[in-house]
């Protein structure tokens, strides 16, 4: 497979230390930084530690669910684009329903397959990569823009 174009960081929420170490061992293909949160409340400390770019965030957690996260990190400025990748063995339609309420990317259904979880965290990474670039590009073109417009010192 083509490589990663940077080196992304992911985050895995999950309360069950075995799905995290298969999240991990599943990952580890993809040369990528991982960290890990066990249930909601260090989720959302662990994304204002060290901003990752995507998260496959569980929905069944103690202390704050999975869509409450979604929820809060969608609903802030700063932490609004981080991707998320709701990994779940919920299926019913309303427990998606709730998922795009709350605001993920997309969903995975547990027990999770290697090769859709690798499919899916490369598209997230894709899009995450050429956001980035829009935004280097924007900034870019509103520099320039800016310095067209300085006036220029009046001729004597």
């Amino acid at each position: 497979m083509k490589p990663l174009p940077r080196r992304f960081r992911i985050l895995i929420a999950d309360d069950n230390v075995q799905n995290v170490e298969l999240l991990e061992a599943y990952l580890a293909e993809l040369d990528c930084d991982i960290d890990v949160a066990y249930e909601g409340r260090q989720t959302l400390e662990r994304v204002k530690a060290n901003a990752p770019d995507l998260i496959l965030l569980d929905i069944m957690m103690p202390k704050m669910s999975g869509y409450e996260v979604c929820k809060r990190l969608k609903a802030d400025p700063a932490t609004r684009g981080i991707l998320i990748l709701m990994v779940t063995a919920l299926h019913e339609m309303g427990d998606i329903e709730r998922g795009v309420e709350a605001g993920t990317d997309d969903f995975l259904s547990k027990p999770v397959n290697k090769l859709e979880l690798l499919t899916r965290v490369r598209s997230l990474l894709r899009v995450r990569h050429l956001t980035d670039e829009r935004d280097r590009l924007l900034a870019y073109l509103q520099e320039i823009e800016a310095s067209r417009t300085v006036p220029l010192p009046p001729r004597h």
